[in-house]
């Protein structure tokens, strides 16, 4: 893409991929795709604020080169290291050889081994609060370490009042013609999709982002420009507030609804999964469907992360909890996503075991389990009704806040 002026003489120049199936190596952007979001400043200093992933990097020089020389730039801002922000930067190196990176202590420390870079005195170290001049236009720095590594930064332009913010307000999606929020087919999708990206990137850090948001109260602030996804314009303050409520999420109290993911092997608990949702709907109750072995954990978390209920459906599989169950519920103690209202369900054929192991896996994640449901073998009209009973009542104990 071309170059895109976000502010006077300040200009987006990123790219989008739509290639790449794994974010991470972990979480699914091929459907949605995701963009690697880099800035230039041209004043009598000509800056860059984060590189990008080294894919397209020709489309990338081509947009530098189309507002400066990249052998002209002074400086590199690197808020944050991740290869998706700096994996360009040994080429950059060479190719801005009068450039000094801008950066924290801990990532001048981290880049020689990380990056493979001896920055020497090329780097220019910069702590919370300082500013940088750059003519008509200056910059300032806010550390805000583990957001979500232990170098990162933000990076303020003072006379726009522009927060280069990096990981921190960022959002899956690719952005292909329109940056701005103001300009997006369905913002509905992209804060969709940053939720996503907030509970897959940033969740285990949400101490630090209600910190940040803290930091930043007092700084105004007309443009969010992110190093993934839209641009925040028109409302800068929504993307803040969706990442406070997001990280309030973390201690304080979740939605009323109900996370529903089933696994099933030949459809016995399936069956019961149906049973379940049709007692879920008698309540009214907002409820999220996921098929555990099907399901991408990338989508499953974010309903996790927000809804005060879980319920899992799994089948006993080898004495213990069906495989791609366990593993959902393992990344979500990862992602430490403590304190859920929770309720098992599930069948078995000769022996059980899959319920003592969600119960032991309940334990570690501080899930209080209200109720369990199992049944030997395929489910019954009688065992269907009963379910069905059960998850009616499990609703309205949430509905109710007993429990």
């Amino acid at each position: 893409m071309k170059p895109v002026e976000i502010g006077p003489g300040i200009f987006w120049v990123g790219v989008n991929d739509n290639t790449t199936d794994l974010f991470e190596g972990l979480w699914p952007v091929r459907k949605e795709g995701v963009s690697y979001n880099s800035y230039v400043i041209i004043d009598k200093k000509k800056v860059i604020v984060d590189l990008i992933k080294p894919i397209k990097t020709e489309e990338y020089l081509i947009g530098l080169e189309a507002l400066t020389p990249i052998k002209e730039i002074d400086y590199i801002v690197l808020n944050h290291l991740e290869p998706d922000h700096a994996g360009l930067l040994l080429t950059f190196a060479q190719l801005a050889p009068q450039a000094r990176f801008v950066c924290s202590a801990k990532a001048a420390e981290m880049i020689p081994r990380f990056l493979k870079v001896e920055g020497g005195d090329r780097f220019l170290v910069v702590k919370d609060g300082d500013g940088l001049d750059l003519g008509e236009k200056s910059l300032q720095f806010f550390s805000t370490p583990f957001l979500h590594w232990p170098e990162t930064m933000m990076t303020y332009e003072k006379s726009q009042k522009i927060l280069f913010s990096c990981d921190a307000f960022g959002g899956f999606g690719a952005i292909h013609g329109r940056i701005f929020d103001d300009e997006a087919d369905s913002l509905e999708f992209y804060e969709k999709e940053a939720l996503r990206y907030y509970v897959n990137i940033v969740a285990n850090y949400s101490q630090r982002v209600v910190a940040a948001i803290e930091k930043l109260a007092a700084v105004p602030v007309n443009i969010i420009a992110p190093s993934h996804g839209l641009i925040w314009r028109q409302r800068p303050g929504r993307i803040i507030e969706l990442y406070q409520k997001w990280a309030n999420y973390a201690s304080g109290v979740k939605e009323k609804g109900i996370t529903l993911i089933y696994g099933s092997m030949y459809g016995f608990t399936e069956s019961l999964t149906d049973a379940v949702a049709r007692g879920l709907a008698r309540t009214g109750i907002k409820y999220c469907l996921f098929d555990g072995g099907r399901t991408s954990v990338s989508y499953i978390l974010p309903s996790l992360w927000t809804m005060e209920g879980v319920m899992v459906g799994a089948p006993t599989y080898e004495v213990r909890l069906f495989p791609p169950i366990r593993n959902i519920l393992e990344m979500a103690r990862h992602k430490r996503i403590f304190g859920l209202k929770a309720a098992y369900f599930g069948t078995y054929g000769w022996s059980g075991g899959a319920l003592k192991e969600f119960r032991q896996l309940a334990d570690e994640l501080k899930w209080k389990v209200m109720d369990t449901f199992e049944v030997q073998g395929m489910p019954d009209k009688n065992d269907l009704a009963r379910a069905e009973e059960w998850a009616e009542k499990f609703a309205l104990s949430l509905l109710q806040n007993q429990g």
